[in-house]
């Protein structure tokens, strides 16, 4: 502010003169010696010119004021003037705070909308996020008055690192923690889509603290789980740079000293980018025009594994002993541990998926050529460290009896991915922990399931040699791939994702029930019985031949072990199954020689089970023989 009080004075008596010449030349006395910081004095200047004349300046300004018409130099000078003082007179709370203030949102957005390269932007932005921030109803005036329409289209046009971009992200960024998120994503998906591109630029190029600003912001908004809008818009997006922004960035905060929730956050949104473009994102150049020293592609990869695995080992520690070692019941454990088990599955989510890209890497020639083998043998070496930390905390739960929890099924999944690939990984330890494992329940299972169907693959896998089946057999395990089918295709069957898992099961009971002379472990027959009566309602209106056949086959090597005298006496049995299976087998004798012909050799080694077992056992069960000969 002046140091001499009688200047001010004299603005403060134009101010309130009768003629608005008066006020005008009050106004642009003030903006040249007014200190922006001298809110005492601002406050005065702004009860002596009071809000209406302001309303009017800047009505006029905008080309609507009760004189307007002409255009011309005056308005552009007029609206300049009025956004000038607005802006600092803003920078006053309490004058921000005002209902006046809030009012003129709609305005200010108007006239954003059309200067979208004029010297007032600036101060536009500065005003919404002043009055915005200030009044308890400023977000939701200009969420309502069209702000992420404006904010979209003009994002993307201001100048990287400048405070005018700071102020678009802090506005979006009250939005959307002030806002539902759920129902922006709904309504603006495109918008906000738009907005993220713009802010994952500034995540990039930046190297000060709006940098955070910009990570806080793309985690959360690509994090949410009403999200999907917002992913599906950024996928088709033509422009793909967006995503190697994103990429550029959580290397910079990864590879770099930084608070362990900012690398968290960095997690998180590298998590929410690959369900979005895939886990080819991992690996791809980080070049920006200004930058010096080109960026390995394979860096980020390894940063992200190399920080999941911190992670995960850091959590895996403090859930163990707030699980085991201080008490469950206590509030605080109550809030911390579904935290911790959160930020656990985006960690194990990011390993599971480096898994998936390594699995894939020798059908990608592009991206075989960009992971050199020193880098493939770290991934190796940490993906086997990790493995085996998580079967310890696996262990550490059996040792205290704990079978059912979120946690643990996340483990349970983690592991799977990894021995679907490489099935003799941690051999002995997962052989000791098998039984355990698919006895795992989530938090909401009334009994296991999904921990079984992520064995699956490793299952499938082992039982296709004599030692795996006895494992399988000897550990009893077997009946919890029973159950998983039975559950799987059976009457009450449950919905999952991924078809391939009834494959999977029907692989694993196959080898099983073909070595099952060669294993010597007695099987317990029941379990076998409760899944004809699934297989039976699997196919029974199916015309699939890939499901018949497998059916039928699973079908023909029970039945070497039973009758049908029997199984009509077994109390899980039902007299009506008998028909269906005995349609089953005949139906899948006629399409087996469709097959021969056809010469497709799994179907053909299918069929040659049930023909094989039909000749063994059909004189033990008529009511198959009859529907076959008919």
């Amino acid at each position: 502010m002046a140091q001499s009080s009688p200047s001010l004075d004299d603005c403060i008596k134009l101010l309130k003169g009768e003629r608005d010449e008066q006020r005008l030349a009050g106004l642009l006395l003030v903006t040249k010696f007014c200190d922006k910081d001298d809110h005492l004095s601002i406050r005065r200047v702004y009860d002596a010119v009071g809000p209406q004349f302001l309303h009017r300046l800047l009505k006029t300004g905008m080309g609507k004021g009760s004189g307007s018409g002409k255009g011309g130099a005056n308005e552009d000078a007029y609206l300049q003037l009025s956004v000038t003082v607005l802006a600092a007179f803003c920078r006053v709370p309490d004058i921000a705070a005002s209902q006046d203030m809030v009012a003129k949102i709609p305005l200010i957005l108007e006239i954003m909308s059309k200067e979208s390269g004029s010297s007032v932007v600036e101060d536009c932005y500065e005003i919404l996020y002043l009055v915005s921030s200030s009044h308890q109803d400023g977000v939701t005036v200009l969420y309502e008055s069209g702000g992420m329409n404006v904010l979209s289209s003009h994002m993307a046009t201001l100048q990287d690192g400048s405070h005018t971009v700071e102020l678009a992200i802090k506005l979006v960024q009250l939005m959307t923690s002030k806002l539902s998120l759920d129902f922006i994503n709904q309504k603006y998906s495109s918008e906000l889509s738009m907005m993220v591109a713009t802010i994952a630029k500034q995540f990039a190029v930046l190297h000060n603290a709006l940098k955070f600003e910009a990570l806080h912001l793309l985690s959360a908004i690509l994090s949410s789980k009403h999200s999907a809008p917002v992913h599906d818009c950024l996928h088709l997006m033509k422009n793909g740079i967006w995503s190697s922004y994103i990429r550029i960035g959580v290397v910079a905060i990864l590879q770099n000293r930084v608070a362990p929730q900012d690398k968290l956050h960095a997690l998180i949104l590298a998590e929410s980018v690959i369900s979005i473009v895939g886990e080819g994102w991992l690996i791809g150049e980080m070049n920006l025009p200004d930058m010096q020293d080109p960026i390995p592609a394979d860096r980020c990869i390894l940063l992200v594994l190399e920080s999941s695995r911190i992670e995960i080992a850091v959590l895996l520690n403090e859930l163990a002993y707030l699980k085991y070692e201080t008490s469950q019941n206590s509030s605080a454990n109550a809030e911390t541990i579904p935290i911790k088990q959160r930020n656990l599955g985006v960690a194990f989510s990011l390993v599971e998926k480096i898994i998936k890209l390594i699995s894939n890497i020798g059908e990608d020639e592009d991206t075989g050529s960009i992971i050199s083998e020193s880098t493939f043998s770290k991934i190796i070496s940490g993906l086997n460290e990790t493995i085996g930390l998580v079967l310890e905390y696996l262990q550490d739960a059996k040792d205290h009896g704990q079978r059912k929890g979120d946690d643990l099924l996340a483990s349970v999944r983690i592991i799977g991915s990894y021995l679907a690939e490489t099935p003799v990984a941690c051999e002995q330890k997962v052989r000791e922990l098998l039984e355990y494992m698919i006895s795992i329940e989530g938090e909401d299972e009334p009994s296991p399931f999904y921990s079984i169907c992520f064995l699956l693959p490793f299952l499938c896998q082992i039982t296709m040699a004599i030692d795996g089946c006895i494992a399988l057999a000897s550990s009893g395990a077997y009946k919890a791939v029973v159950d998983c089918l039975i559950k799987l295709v059976g009457l009450n069957r449950v919905e999952i994702e991924d078809d391939g898992s009834i494959f999977l099961a029907c692989d694993t009971i196959l080898n099983l029930l073909l070595k099952r002379e060669q294993i010597r472990v007695p099987l317990d027959d029941s379990s076998f019985v409760k899944l004809l009566g699934a297989l039976a309602y699997w196919t029974e209106n199916t015309g699939d031949a890939t499901v018949i056949m497998m059916a039928s086959s699973i079908c023909a090597l029970i039945f070497d072990s039973t009758s049908e005298r029997a199984l009509m006496n077994h109390p899980n049995f039902k007299g009506a199954y008998i028909n269906s299976l005995s349609q089953l087998i005949r139906r899948s004798l006629t399409i087996g020689q469709d097959v021969m012909s056809d010469g497709a050799k799994a179907d053909a080694d299918l069929h040659h089970i049930v023909v094989s077992g039909y000749s063994r056992w059909a004189d033990r069960f008529l009511h198959v023989k009859e529907a076959v000969e008919r």
